[in-house]
């Protein structure tokens, strides 16, 4: 099965991945409540100026508008009968704002969580999660995407359940945990126990690591875990931009270009090699940090010290302190849309 990620970091040794897709189609016009993967087909020329933004900014992958693209999650748009079409679509909006360049980008088939809790927890079945998934997958697929890129994930069943579709349609795969409960995901997986998740699977994952979460500094200690535990894994970290604040209704994030960019410098000394934003996380700091990524010389791995005290403290920290659910703010953002 081609890797296209391994082949690109032999030549690069770090990747840059994109940045926040609900964000910045907010900023575009889309409405709270709509969804995003719609607009692949409504709105196809927003959506390539999503791409267009993040490739222009120096991205080497960009993900598909595609994070809700399951049938359980369309459904709430009464679209669940165009899976196939609507991440087709997704791919070969992307795909098309890759042919135009003249440098190699890969585009990642963008997967999240279905919305539904599995057997035992829920309804939903192991076989019926894998077959919800395996339709966006072929979908994405058919569009051109390169790899199947699973993220914001909880459980570790869910995480096996795409896994397992992925390796059924014939497409490599990543994916990511968000660990924004008191340093766990909301499901109690620890990051160090994230290699572990498709162990014995017949195709092992690309890469493994983190998105999402509470905040760049709660990120890169997870990193500091999940680096520890495999130290030749290949591991990913798209994190906020900074800490999610509500203002009103509205999140906004406090991350500057500027911190993101040392975000980057940190998370290469922690042993990260696709390093992205999350929520938050516009063409402006995706800029900043590709320079920070481009003129950083590998540096001695931080301390979880040494990340709050040059990006600021960890939110889950607090949490496990006071018992306050400080992930809230951004787990509502990502019920529509991936960032």
């Amino acid at each position: 099965m081609h890797n296209p990620i391994d082949a690109l970091l032999e030549k690069k040794g770090v990747l840059l991945a994109d940045g926040a897709t609900g964000t910045n189609l907010f900023a575009m016009g889309l409405e709270s409540g709509e969804a995003p993967e719609l607009w692949n087909e409504s709105a196809p020329e927003k959506v390539t100026s999503l791409h267009q933004g993040f490739v222009d900014a120096g991205s080497d992958i960009i993900l598909t508008n595609s994070f809700g693209g399951t049938r359980h999650r369309l459904k709430l748009h009464h679209a669940q009968d165009r899976v196939f079409e609507l991440n087709k679509k997704a791919a070969e909006i992307a795909c098309a704002v890759v042919a135009a360049t003249d440098r190699e980008v890969i585009v990642a088939g963008s997967v999240g969580p279905t919305g539904e809790l599995l057997v035992p927890l829920g309804a939903l079945t192991f076989e019926e999660a894998v077959e919800a998934f395996a339709e966006q997958i072929e979908g994405l697929k058919a569009g051109g995407a390169e790899v199947a890129w699973i993220e914001t994930m909880s459980s570790p069943d869910e995480i096996k359940a795409a896994a397992q579709a992925a390796i059924q349609v014939g497409m490599p795969y990543t994916f990511t945990a968000s660990f924004d409960t008191a340093g766990r995901t909301m499901m109690g997986l620890h990051p160090k126990d994230i290699h572990g998740v498709t162990a014995g699977f017949d195709d092992a994952p690309v890469a493994v690591g983190a998105n999402c979460g509470v905040g760049a500094s709660d990120i890169l200690a997870s990193l500091i875990d999940m680096s520890a535990a495999n130290a030749d894994a290949t591991i990913i970290v798209k994190g906020n931009c900074g800490i999610p604040e509500f203002r009103g209704t509205e999140i906004h994030y406090s991350g500057t270009p500027e911190l993101m960019a040392d975000y980057v410098r940190l998370a290469i000394d922690s042993g990260a090699k696709i390093i992205g934003g999350c929520c938050g996380t516009s063409f402006e700091h995706l800029k900043a940090m590709r320079v920070a990524l481009d003129e950083h010389s590998r540096a001695t791995r931080p301390s979880v010290a040494d990340i709050t005290s040059r990006i600021g403290p960890m939110r889950n920290k607090l949490a496990d302190e006071s018992g306050a659910d400080s992930a809230g703010a951004p787990r509502r953002e990502r019920r529509r849309a991936r960032g």
